[in-house]
């Protein structure tokens, strides 16, 4: 099974999503967006950078003080993803599924039964 991306209102009136786990655990809240189009653009963009994103490991070695670890940067261990076998496809792939989640949500709210004459 997959997770869900959940769009909602907040109590500022701005639009957030979360990214939930199939089993209803909350796994990503996003910053708040002025608007639903850009919202949907955020979901976009993490769905585009979570297949395609790097994993970077930030430790705190045992033996420094940790006021003194934040003043340095630690070491980052990158580990190479699927970004270079995928290229431009993955931006193709969620452009399409953008287009098709309006298309579906175009349908849902378009009114029942009444055409233009």
């Amino acid at each position: 099974m997959t997770g869900m991306f959940e769009l909602f209102t907040d109590s500022d009136a701005s639009y957030r999503f979360r990214l939930t786990a199939p089993d209803g655990t909350v796994m990503a809240l996003s910053r708040s967006f002025p608007d639903k189009p850009s919202a949907v653009a955020g979901i976009a963009a993490v769905r585009e950078y979570a297949g395609m994103g790097l994993v970077t490991e930030i430790g705190i070695p045992h033996d420094v003080d940790v006021r003194q670890s934040l003043a340095v940067r630690p070491p980052r261990i990158r580990i190479p993803s699927a970004a270079r076998f995928l290229g431009g496809r993955a931006v193709t792939r969620n452009q399409q599924m953008i287009v098709r989640w309006r298309q579906a949500l175009e349908a849902r709210t378009a009114p029942a039964g009444f055409g233009t004459c």
